[in-house]
């Protein structure tokens, strides 16, 4: 069985989650990986770079872009995620939000759902425990990337009971806690108000869960620094990361292995207060 507490512990610090985007029209690096050898010297360098899990994903959610269909994810997996599993060092995530796709991927060696559809599937519920695989669940708010919702009671708190439910309903079926991890899903059914109130939370929310955070290279790091390019969101990406890793986030999903972990040794060190 997957555990991330068991990988959490062994570190002895935040895991950090490198990206590779098999896609034409990621945000950040549309077509990048998008060939064989490009994502097998990606893999490679994350996996030297010190990367814990390796997340693929073969269908964009980017504000601006279409959801592909089923079969196209599916054959962007089959072109890359059996290399990716053969030559990766560390474990495979697959980010997806389909039971079909994530089979495909179990299947052939993944060993994380990072599930993003928002809600509790029993059919992935099926897989998960039949495999014994990690399941990560984002907060959505019912809503993807390119849309936004008004949280009555405070998004914090929709946060937090979209995680008990998640997790009650996991375990009512069987499943291990520690094969569980909970994104709040920064940009996804947000403002960007949203996501500052998430991120400064961060350190409440971790205190009870494995949690998750995607920030790296996002709009919100783009607006507070006027940086249109994806690409030139470094600095401030690496600059959350070291916060939310001070603030007790266990899990940071990234663009940039070397440079964040980097910042979490930094961080990590400052909170010590020993080298």
């Amino acid at each position: 069985m997957f555990s991330f507490k068991k990988l959490i512990d062994e570190v002895n610090r935040p895991l950090v989650m490198g990206i590779i985007n098999v896609t034409p029209d990621s945000f950040s690096d549309g077509g990048e990986t998008f060939n064989l050898g490009d994502v097998i010297e990606k893999v490679k360098t994350m996996c030297n770079e010190g990367a814990d899990i390796i997340d693929v994903g073969a269908c964009s959610t980017a504000p601006k872009n279409s959801i592909v269909s089923e079969a196209e994810e599916i054959a962007r997996l089959e072109k890359f995620l059996p290399e990716i599993i053969k030559i990766s060092s560390v474990p495979v995530s697959l980010d997806t939000l389909r039971p079909a796709v994530a089979k495909y991927g179990l299947s052939v060696g993944v060993s994380v759902i990072n599930d993003e559809s928002g809600e509790f599937n029993p059919l992935m519920a099926e897989l998960v425990k039949e495999y014994g695989c990690g399941w990560i669940f984002m907060h959505t708010g019912g809503l993807s990337s390119r849309e936004t919702k008004v949280y009555e009671n405070g998004v914090i708190e929709d946060v937090r009971k979209f995680f008990e439910r998640m997790k009650s309903e996991a375990m009512s079926v069987g499943l291990n806690e520690q094969q569980l991890a909970f994104d709040c899903g920064i940009g996804f059914g947000k403002t960007r108000d949203d996501d500052l109130i998430i991120l400064n939370s961060c350190g409440k929310i971790s205190e009870f869960y494995p949690l998750l955070v995607g920030v790296s290279r996002k709009r919100i790091i783009g607006e507070l620094t006027h940086k249109g390019n994806p690409k030139d969101r470094l600095s401030g990406s690496i600059a959350a990361a070291a916060l939310l890793a001070y603030n007790g986030v266990g899990i940071l999903r990234v663009h940039d292995v070397g440079a964040t972990l980097d910042a979490i040794k930094i961080s990590e060190a400052i909170k010590r207060g020993t080298i």
